[in-house]
């Protein structure tokens, strides 16, 4: 693409500096763009442990600089599945998609978001995003590109994009209506185990024998019920989720961390050679939560704002590609609004960002509830791997750029 060299960078304003925030300040950035991040959290934390940074990740990564050392994962070249009841042994299923011997790296979400950070903040092409800790934004006008702070200030830009998550601020000014996440009927634990004695113990051998990559016990008997096991920072680490079927409008007694015996009372079913993981140390704390479902919205875009990541479609961790719909995303924002786009330009891309992101990011929605019904297929579904892992956003969104707006822009990723 090449540039209007008389245009002045953007100010634009990201709200929400998790991984889908990042991604897309580390992209605007390197266009020569100014950004400010306002993050509501005084330290920002990842507590989701594990992630799947997927090929179709990677692939955004990677334009991206980010390294994959820093990354410390672990490839995911397959996975097996058991039957809960332990009455056979488990079923080897390595990835479908001709040459794919592996489907990205098994992260620690932390070291994801600790990379990013360090992209978006640090030295590097272009000027640095400034992320503002502490700083919640309370309501944001659209078409003139401000934002309200929680001290009254009001934040003059030429852009705003929402990143903030299933419970967006930004959303309902987009929308004019709050409209928030239904619960799925659906909860997981989510705990880190560490792996130091794990080889020194043969009942669970099951764990690491064979091929590199996750585990799934699942229960096709009854509701839905799973354990989805991997191993990440550079195997030191064991990350588990476990989802198991819950009352939604049941909140007495409910609480964001469960113990050993509430964790096994879920799984009635699971043979107790399953459980054994729960005999390792404990790296933290075991994690409860309700899961919620974004319904597709009518609309992610007004005026000069528009929404990525869970803010625009959030759904379950069944296909792994939270993350990954939220990295495409940020990507293709940067494809969307290179060097020398112009403040009037800004509605026009925003809109082609919704006209090429939406099928895809709505179909992960879709799928992602619709694999508790399909009993986690996705390990045996060639046609969705294909459609998950090969695609290339930034490639995508480049052809958008091109097809949309000519070559008036320059893109520096």
């Amino acid at each position: 693409m090449a540039s209007s060299n008389n245009s002045s960078p953007l100010n634009i304003s990201i709200v929400g500096a998790g991984i889908g925030g990042l991604t897309a300040a580390i992209a605007l950035r390197r266009n020569g763009h100014n950004v400010q991040i306002f993050e509501a959290a005084e330290i920002k934390t990842e507590i989701g442990a594990g992630v799947a940074a997927q090929t179709n990740s990677l692939k955004v990564l990677d334009r991206l600089g980010v390294s994959r050392e820093n990354l410390k994962g672990v490839p995911w070249q397959g996975s097996v599945v058991f039957p809960s009841d332990g009455s056979e042994e488990g079923i080897t299923s390595s990835w479908l998609i001709p040459g794919m011997k592996e489907n990205g790296l098994l992260c620690h979400r932390s070291d994801l978001y600790e990379e990013l950070k360090r992209l978006a903040t640090g030295e590097g092409e272009g000027p640095p995003a400034k992320l503002c800790l502490g700083t919640m934004v309370v309501s944001s006008d659209p078409e003139e590109g401000t934002v309200t702070l929680d001290g009254g200030e009001i934040v003059h830009g030429d852009c705003i994009l929402g990143a903030d998550g299933i419970h967006s601020v930004v959303r309902s000014h987009i929308l004019g209506k709050t409209l928030n996440a239904r619960n799925s009927g659906w909860s997981c634990f989510r705990v880190i185990f560490e792996v130091s004695d794990l080889l020194n113990m043969p009942e669970l051998e099951w764990l690491h024998a064979g091929i590199i990559g996750s585990r799934i016990v699942i229960d096709r008997d009854g509701p839905f019920r799973m354990f989805l096991i991997y191993p990440f920072r550079n195997g030191t680490l064991l990350n588990v989720v476990a989802f198991y079927p819950d009352s939604p409008g049941d909140e007495a007694g409910w609480t964001p961390t469960a113990t050993r015996e509430e964790f096994i009372a879920k799984f009635p079913k699971f043979h107790s050679k399953f459980l054994h993981f729960l005999d390792l140390p404990i790296h933290g704390s075991i994690h409860r939560w309700r899961l919620r479902v974004l319904p597709h919205l009518p609309t992610w875009v007004r005026g000069r704002a528009a929404l990525l990541g869970d803010a625009a479609h959030g759904t379950l961790p069944l296909l792994g590609q939270g993350a990954g719909m939220a990295i495409e995303d940020g990507g293709s924002l940067g494809c969307l609004l290179p060097a020398g786009t112009r403040r009037e330009d800004i509605p026009a891309r925003l809109a082609a960002y919704q006209r090429l992101r939406t099928e895809r990011d709505e179909f992960v929605n879709t799928e992602s509830v619709a694999q508790l019904s399909k009993g986690f297929n996705l390990v045996k579904a060639k046609e969705i791997q294909s459609y998950l892992f090969e695609y290339d956003a930034m490639k995508a969104a480049e052809e958008c750029y091109r097809d949309q707006f000519g070559a008036s822009g320059v893109s520096r990723l």
